[in-house]
């Protein structure tokens, strides 16, 4: 069974996930879709709308076969380390290809760019670096010192956050000695950033966002219908009906400013990312700010970019040491079978015995420690809830086995 690999987040699946992964299918005709997706926290530093085991069913219901958790010691990350443990999983699982969404959508350009940057590999650091210099953000950095060294329309735009995933999935891919052959296709009318409908059926999922937090939960689902499947208007509903509410940063507030002004600074430069004395300014604006929108607002500078900042407080709420998070995003141990469809589980039973990392479907079955930070992040995730709620979350984690859809 020929396989194609996405790696997504779904926070939540949409009417343009159901075409990235209808579209992937078919450019690697594929008879599996195997999905890479992060677990309760994200990239961008952000807890999920819902829950990892949500997500799966709106992806499985919607074109995937198999979903993997990406580890917490990937999925809170930097583009190149979150991409470099997701395409360490699908190479696991035997996947054939890699298929992204970008803003380019031509696989040649993000060839010729890496090797472009590989032949001026010193200049271009030395370009970061200057730039670096004059307070900007590093991700700022990366883009300006390509446009000083490139004047050809056929090289990636870095500065666009699908097509700096991609190079990073292919740069992981060369890097790892991969099998895996890359594939990306357009993005389709709505941007990874933008916060507004421009669309009548495709939107972002920052948009989506917006609307279900603007209009309130009740109504959330309905006011975004036009764009998400009806299994995730369904499932949208289901959860709040069930827990009362979305995740957001405004839950997890209380925690974080309680761990930051209970906190000596030489506890907190233990934590992963915390650098440049930075931990000092994050305790003064604890102390002042009466909400996470104030706190973010108070620490943001030009050198730390709003998503790095919100990475580092995630880690902060998880207490992600440097120590464990730089073992950990080294190399993936395991895969963690979140769910799959009768097809999945055909590719399991035929392929499982070529994969080169250990499933796990239940916490319980896995002996190493590595799985131990996914665990303390689901608890941390789980205090959004009263006590009641909480419990009930908790212990999905520990005995929900994967979710199986038989379509």
């Amino acid at each position: 069974m020929r396989a194609v690999g996405v790696i997504v987040e779904y926070n939540p699946f949409h009417n343009g996930h159901a075409y990235h992964l209808q579209a992937s299918k078919e450019a690697a005709d594929a008879d599996v879709v195997i999905a890479v997706m992060s677990g309760n926290f994200l990239q961008r530093g952000e807890p999920a709308l819902v829950s990892k085991w949500y997500r799966t069913k709106m992806a499985l219901l919607n074109g995937a076969d198999l979903v993997f958790e990406l580890p917490y010691s990937f999925a809170v990350q930097k583009a190149e380390i979150f991409a470099n443990g997701a395409v360490s999983l699908l190479e696991a699982a035997g996947v054939e290809y890699l298929c992204f969404g970008s803003e380019n959508g031509n696989i040649a350009a993000f060839f010729e760019t890496i090797t472009f940057l590989e032949k001026h590999q010193a200049a271009f650091n030395e370009n970061i670096k200057r730039f670096i210099q004059t307070g900007v953000s590093y991700p700022k950095a990366v883009a300006l010192s390509f446009q000083k060294l490139n004047g050809a329309e056929n090289y990636l735009d870095l500065a666009q956050p699908n097509n700096i995933l991609g190079f990073q999935y292919i740069k992981a891919i060369l890097q790892q000695d991969s099998r895996i052959k890359p594939l990306t296709i357009s993005r389709k009318n709505a941007q990874y950033h933008d916060e507004h409908f421009s669309s009548a059926t495709i939107a972002s999922a920052t948009s989506i966002r917006k609307a279900i937090f603007t209009t309130g939960h009740k109504d959330g689902a309905e006011s975004i219908a036009q764009y998400i499947p009806d299994t995730t208007k369904q499932l949208l509903k289901e959860y709040n009906s069930t827990y009362r509410g979305f995740h957001h940063w405004g839950n997890y507030w209380d925690y974080l400013q309680y761990q930051l002004i209970t906190s000596t600074t030489k506890e907190l430069q233990e934590i992963y990312e915390m650098e440049e004395g930075i931990e000092n300014r994050l305790i003064a604006a604890a102390h002042s700010a009466a909400s996470f929108q104030e706190f973010m607002e108070n620490i943001k500078t030009k050198r730390y970019t709003w998503t790095r900042l919100q990475r580092l407080a995630v880690h902060v709420l998880t207490h992600a040491g440097k120590a464990m998070m730089k073992t950990n995003s080294e190399k993936a141990a395991y895969l963690r079978l979140l769910g799959m469809t009768a097809t999945g589980r055909e590719y399991l039973n035929k392929m499982k015995k070529h994969f080169s990392l250990p499933i796990v479907a239940k916490p319980s079955a896995y002996k190493g420690d590595e799985l131990l930070h996914d665990i303390k992040a689901a608890r941390v995730y789980a205090c959004a809830f009263p006590q009641n709620i909480r419990q009930a979350m908790l212990q999905q984690e520990f005995t929900q086995p994967p979710i199986y859809i038989n379509k």
